[in-house]
């Protein structure tokens, strides 16, 4: 009964700090909200027994990542975000519009091409929540998938170190 009211509590909080996030004016308040919400999300993970990945989404996501986001949102010394009253509302629509058609029609296909998982547990997947067990699939059976998003990141870095450097040079 406790674990359904705190996970209720949880999903409150992080959908509360989401929407701040969204809505904060400031980028130190929405990195702030950001970092509630990782929070929020990693207690959600506990609260269904995925301890492992609630400690993960903690250490990694908001320590080792939000931290230095807020650095250099600090550094930058970038200010507000514009006013809702200059925000071209018929954008933002369209922007959701556009990303519920694409989730649709990848769902259809997904459907139609029979790509969709079983939800069932299997005996495999109880057996693979150890840390000793996601290690070894990480780096043996997804070892190129691994290094394809690690070159992107690296990438991405790049791109922004750059962007920063041409826009205050």
């Amino acid at each position: 009964m406790i674990q359904q009211v705190l996970f209720l509590f949880l999903a409150v909080v992080a959908i509360g700090s989401a929407l701040g996030a969204v809505l904060a004016r400031s980028p130190i308040n929405s990195a702030l909200w950001m970092v509630v919400n990782l929070i929020a999300v990693a207690g959600l993970y506990i609260t269904l027994n995925a301890l492992f990945i609630g400690v993960l989404q903690v250490l990694v996501y908001a320590g080792a990542i939000m931290v230095p986001i807020l650095f250099v949102i600090m550094l930058l010394n970038l200010g507000s975000m514009p006013a809702p009253s200059e925000i071209q509302w018929k954008h933002v629509v369209a922007f959701i519009l556009g990303v519920a058609l694409l989730t649709q029609l990848a769902f259809v296909l997904a459907i139609g091409l029979d790509a969709l998982p079983e939800m069932s547990v299997s005996e495999e997947a109880v057996a693979a929540s150890s840390a000793r067990e996601i290690g070894k699939m990480l780096f043996t059976r997804y070892v190129l998938p691994f290094e394809i998003i690690a070159i992107l990141l690296l990438a991405a870095t790049i791109g922004a170190v750059m962007f920063a450097k041409r826009k205050f040079a």
